[in-house]
C-alpha cells in the first residue's frame, strides 16, 4: 500500500479556511484516489516489502434506477395481438312529433337508425433485448464469501434492469414525441427558416405568440423563461385548457372527434425547465400561488435528449421522421395535455429465458421486452410550445 505525505498541502489547506491566506491552486492528485482497473506492484506492505495487501471491504455498484419517462405504461395479455378500439358517433337530434300531431298523419315507428360505429386496430409491436452471461464457479476465486458472491450477482442483474429501464424510458418519450409531431405537422406549415414561428391552432398553441399579440410585445423565445409576465400568462392558458377539454368537443384532436377529458382522464406533461421557471420567477413572490401555479403534472428534464450542455434550445427539441417524406425538427416544446387513451405503452411482455452451456459451465441469460406503442389521432391531445 502507498502511503504519501501530505503535511505541507495540509498547512496550506489551513491556512485556506481559517482566512490567513488566499485561495490558491491545490495539487489533489496525492490526496484522492482515482483507483485502478488492474492491482499493480505497488500493493505490498511496507514492512518487509513482499505481502501482498489484501481486501479489506467489496463494494458492488448496485443502485437501483427507476426512470422517470412519464407514467403511460398500461396492460398486457396473454393472447392475441390486436388492440382494438370501438366508437359510436354521436346521433343526430330529430323533431319530436309527440308535440306536432295532425288529424290523419301517420307516424312512422318501425325505421332501424343504425348507430354509427367505427373500430380502430393497433397491431405493432416493438421489441429488443439484452444479453449477460452468468457465472459462478470462475468468479469465485476473487470474492471472500457467499454473500459477497450473491452481492457480485446482484449487482449484474440490477446492471440489466437500469439499462432496461433506460431503453424503455427513451420508447416512452419517443411516442410522445410523436404524437407531439403529428400535431404540430397536422395543424402548422413548418417554414424552412422560421419553423412554426408566429403561428397557432386549438392544439397546437403557441404561448409566445399569444402572448405577444394580447400585450403588443416582441418577446422572444430564448427570453420568454426569465419573464414573470409570459409565465402568468402562459400558466393561465394552459389551466383555461384544463377546464375547455372536460366540454365535449372536435376540437382537441386530429381526428375531429367528439371527445372530452376529465379531470381523471387527464394526462400533463411539462418541460422541467418551464416548470421550475414558474416556481422561481412567480410563485416565490406571490401571496396567493393557487391563482398562477401551473397545474400538476410531470416533468421531464428533455424531450428526445440533453444535447452536450441542456441549453433550453436542445431540451425542448424533437426531430421525428413521421415517414419517408415527413420531417418535423423544432424546439421550444414546453408541455403537453392530452387524455389518457391519447397514448400509450400497451400489451407488454417482458421475461427472461436462460440456457446453461454445460462444456464451458456459464449460464446466458436473455432478457427480453415487448410491447406496443400506439397513437390515437381521434383522442384529445395539445401540445403548448415557444416560437
Amino acid at each position: 500500500m502507498e502511503v504519501k505525505q501530505i503535511y505541507d498541502i495540509m498547512n496550506t489547506v489551513t491556512g485556506e479556511v481559517l482566512g490567513k491566506s488566499d485561495i490558491v491552486a491545490e495539487d489533489l492528485s496525492n490526496i484522492v484516489d482515482v483507483g485502478k482497473e488492474i492491482i499493480d506492484k505497488d500493493a505490498v506492505d511496507n514492512y518487509v516489502k513482499s505481502l501482498v495487501n489484501r481486501i479489506g471491504k467489496v463494494i458492488f455498484v448496485n443502485r437501483p434506477y427507476s426512470g422517470s419517462a412519464p407514467s403511460v405504461m398500461m396492460d398486457g395479455w396473454e393472447y392475441g395481438s390486436v388492440l382494438e378500439k370501438i366508437q359510436c358517433e354521436l346521433p343526430d337530434a330529430v323533431e319530436n312529433d309527440s308535440w306536432n300531431l295532425q288529424d290523419g298523419q301517420q307516424y312512422k315507428e318501425d325505421i332501424f337508425h343504425a348507430p354509427k360505429v367505427s373500430a380502430k386496430f393497433f397491431n405493432s409491436k416493438t421489441t429488443f433485448e439484452v444479453d449477460l452471461s452468468f457465472t459462478d464457479r470462475q468468479v469465485k476465486e476473487s470474492l471472500g464469501s457467499a454473500s459477497e458472491l450473491n452481492g457480485f450477482t446482484s449487482m449484474l442483474y440490477n446492471s440489466v434492469d437500469k439499462s432496461m429501464t433506460i431503453k424503455t424510458d427513451a420508447l416512452i418519450m419517443r411516442t410522445i414525441n410523436r404524437m407531439i409531431a403529428e400535431t404540430l405537422s397536422h395543424d402548422l406549415t413548418c417554414d424552412p427558416k422560421n419553423g412554426f414561428a408566429n403561428q397557432s391552432s386549438n392544439r397546437a398553441v403557441n404561448l409566445l405568440k399569444l402572448y405577444n399579440e394580447k400585450f403588443g410585445t416582441t418577446l422572444t423565445a430564448d427570453k420568454c423563461l426569465t419573464d414573470p409576465a409570459f409565465i402568468r400568462f402562459a400558466s393561465l392558458t394552459i389551466s383555461l385548457y384544463k377546464d375547455r377539454m372536460s366540454k365535449i368537443s372536435n376540437l382537441f384532436n386530429i381526428g375531429g372527434k367528439e371527445r372530452f377529458t376529465t379531470a381523471g382522464d387527464m394526462h400533463m406533461i411539462f418541460l422541467s425547465d418551464f416548470a421550475s421557471a414558474s416556481n422561481v420567477y412567480v410563485q416565490s413572490d406571490t401571496y396567493h400561488n393557487e391563482f398562477t401555479a401551473l397545474p400538476n403534472a410531470e416533468t421531464v428534464p428533455y424531450w428526445q435528449g440533453c444535447g452536450t450542455g441542456y441549453d433550453f434550445r436542445s431540451v425542448s427539441a424533437i426531430n421525428v421522421n413521421l415517414d419517408s417524406k415527413k420531417n418535423v425538427a423544432t424546439a421550444g416544446i414546453l408541455g403537453v395535455m392530452f387524455d389518457r387513451e391519447a397514448l400509450g405503452v400497451t400489451n407488454i411482455d417482458k421475461r427472461v429465458t436462460t440456457v446453461f452451456n454445460a462444456k464451458a459451465e456459464f449460464f446466458n441469460n436473455f432478457f427480453k421486452f415487448d410491447a406496443g406503442y400506439f397513437n390515437d389521432m381521434n383522442e384529445n391531445f395539445v401540445v403548448f410550445f415557444v416560437a
